[in-house]
């Protein structure tokens, strides 16, 4: 990692009038005189570093972007210039000088703040970020916006070294060097190793560069190069490129059609102050200004942790240490990552393909086991599919482990080079269902309908943890064309688990439990909730069935014929939105003439709307996905009105 060179950190001591409480929006922030920011970018630091300890949260991105977003609003006229920050783990010291300081401790919280920045939330989020890489392509689309109504503000990208791992930001790079719009893009190096040695005469170039007296020699310099016989003209264009390239290191992006700056100290205010003015006040087409950063940078805990503390719970501001509550029962990622890594065991073919999270996915462990069959692609997903077909037509077996809600990134792979090929993919699916604080951007819930749509996929989903390791086997078997199996986040049911996983028979569900009044159809985590459910019933008179599908695709037509036929009331159930496993279950039974019968079927899924932020029961319990929903949805199909309806009224 490039390290830069600045002020070395210190225990920050709050001043006795903090200028921070004279700043509620950028205006006032542009008020002060140039000599107090540095100050007020401390301020803002343990401001964050506070904040950030009541809720839980992205820590280290924040950290390191503290220099580089109180210069970016001090330089430009937010909100009418556009400030992007891709990904948006960023944001959080650009939300507190945007007129968000009195809520920043209720990020992430019911209610309160995004995790991310969000259209909704603020004039000065003009585009909302989650998912990364996105930046450049928004920004473009902002200057060639602005251009066609004649406009004439500054629109400014700020993407992380990792999301330049993703091809769209590549993609948008080239369109925006051939558009020739002007746009401010900011590298934000934080953890790769592309940059040389950041100090006074990286600074000094970097304002040479950036300035008039220089742009307008490069200029001239290009004007008498077009008057050359078209020869020497090419090879004089190549000398001044490479030129500046050896300097500065920039020679890619220039590649590209963008002007390269840098690199810049971003936590030195005197280096980036004067590049962030001289490319407002100066440059008229793409222009990529390349600042180094820190991640955790200012928080010592932050800056020794191996994840500069990425993502953390609570924690103590003194001594940094997280209050993580006792786990009861192992996570699903790790239940997945034990299991892939004892069938790996018995099957040298088994490879690991991850998209940038190893940690999230459990395969950093299976890495360790298994290094050289381990594969971190980047935050490149359109890769990691098509490069897992890739594997897999050789006759491995790659288990391509991406979260839900990414996994949607590589959607285009999955059908035409996975799903159409009928290659043997297997997509472990984290991060299934509601997620949280993430809230709707990171929220799984699409993964079973945009899955099941495709012919020859197996689709699958763990109610429980001891399941998960059945279907990691059942996957690990399985040569027939491509499968996926679906577990939420967060710590398993607390149940034994065996040793090593059976093969299940492909489409076959399971009973849990024989009524004969109701049948709950569960596919999924909510297995346990319609277990309570049951016992309420029970209680109230109603001998319930409970069943877990285990298969969305195939259905077992069989059980779900059965429970149509032998129960006046079918709950179907799934964590997921419409279209996924209650709605081929619906088309089953009515193609079937099931439903002809007269029982009374009733879908339960998530609602069409995109949930906020909340604790995940919570979340569930307003999608009436939780025991009392399905006890009150049992009722109303009967009816009558439960006990539940009538404490609620």
């Amino acid at each position: 990692m490039t390290k830069p060179v600045s002020q070395t950190s210190q225990p920050y001591k709050r001043p006795e009038t903090p200028l921070l409480d004279r700043v509620r929006t950028p205006d006032d922030l542009r008020a002060l005189p140039e000599k107090d920011l540095r100050q007020l970018a401390e301020e803002l630091r343990a401001e964050m570093i506070d904040a950030v300890s009541v809720t839980g949260g992205h820590l280290g991105a924040g950290l390191g972007v503290v220099e580089l977003t109180t210069a970016l609003h001090y330089v430009f006229d937010t909100p009418r210039d556009r400030l992007i920050w891709d990904v948006g783990h960023q944001c959080y010291p650009h939300k507190i000088l945007t007129g968000r300081r009195d809520r920043i401790r209720t990020l992430r919280q019911g209610g309160g703040l995004s995790g991310f920045t969000k259209r909704s939330e603020s004039e000065y989020d003009p585009f909302g970020a989650a998912h990364s890489s996105t930046s450049i392509s928004a920004g473009l689309g902002m200057s060639v916006a602005r251009d066609l109504d004649g406009g004439d503000n500054n629109v400014i990208a700020v993407i992380g070294d990792g999301a330049m791992s993703a091809g769209m930001a590549y993609e948008a790079m080239n369109n925006a060097g051939a558009q020739h719009s002007r746009l401010i893009v900011i590298l934000n190096d934080n953890d790769m190793s592309i940059a040389p040695p950041v100090g006074a005469m990286s600074a000094y170039l970097a304002r040479l560069v950036s300035g008039r007296t220089y742009m307008t020699l490069r200029d001239a310099a290009k004007q008498l190069a077009k008057a050359l016989p078209r020869q020497l003209k090419e090879k004089a264009a190549r000398a001044e490129e490479y030129a500046r390239g050896f300097w500065t290191g920039g020679t890619l992006f220039e590649e590209l059609g963008f002007y390269y700056v840098g690199p810049v100290d971003g936590h030195n205010l005197d280096h980036l102050l004067p590049v962030l003015k001289n490319v407002r006040d100066t440059h008229q087409g793409p222009v990529l200004i390349h600042v180094v950063t820190r991640k955790g940078k200012g928080y010592a805990p932050a800056e020794s942790s191996a994840d500069k503390y990425h993502g953390v719970a609570r924690f103590d501001v003194v001594t940094g240490k997280q209050s993580k509550p006792k786990a009861n029962a192992p996570s699903y990622t790790r239940v997945f990552a034990d299991s892939l890594i004892e069938e790996a065991r018995h099957d040298e073919r088994i490879v690991g393909v991850t998209a940038a999270m190893p940690d999230g996915t459990g395969l950093d462990l299976f890495g360790e086991a298994f290094p050289k069959r381990t594969f971190d692609v980047g935050i490149a997903e359109q890769h990691a599919v098509t490069f897992a077909a890739g594997m897999a037509s050789e006759g491995y077996k790659p288990f391509c482990a991406i979260y839900s809600t990414f996994l949607q990134r590589g959607y285009d792979q999955v059908v035409h080079d996975v799903a159409i090929q009928g290659l043997p993919v297997r997509f472990p699916i984290d991060r299934a269902g509601l997620v949280g604080a993430d809230g709707a951007t990171h929220a799984g819930s699409f993964d079973t309908a945009y899955l099941a749509c495709l012919p020859g996929f197996t689709v699958m989903a763990a109610s429980d943890e001891a399941e998960l390791r059945h279907m990691v086997a059942t996957a690990a078997a399985y040569d027939e064309g491509p499968i996926s199996f679906r577990y939420p986040r967060g710590e398993g049911v607390g149940i034994d688990l065996p040793e090593r996983g059976s093969v299940l028979e492909i489409g076959k569900g399971r009973v849990v439990r024989e009524g004969s009044k109701v049948a709950i159809l569960s596919f999924g985590a909510r297995l346990r909730e319609c277990l309570a459910a049951a016992d309420e019933l029970d209680a109230a008179g109603l001998p319930t069935t409970v069943a877990d599908a285990r298969f969305a695709k195939p259905l077992d037509t069989d059980l779900l014929e059965r429970l149509a036929r032998e129960h006046e009331v079918l709950v179907l159930i799934e964590e997921g939105a419409a279209g996924g496993f209650t709605a081929h279950a619906l088309q089953h039974l009515a193609r079937a003439g099931a439903l002809d019968t007269g029982v009374k079927v009733r879908p339960m899924c998530l609602p069409d709307v995109f949930l906020d932020h909340d604790k995940p029961e919570r979340m569930y319990a307003d999608a009436g996905l939780d025991a009392s929903g399905i006890v009150t949805t049992v009722f109303a199909a009967l009816g009558r009105a439960s006990d539940t309806t009538v404490r609620r009224a």
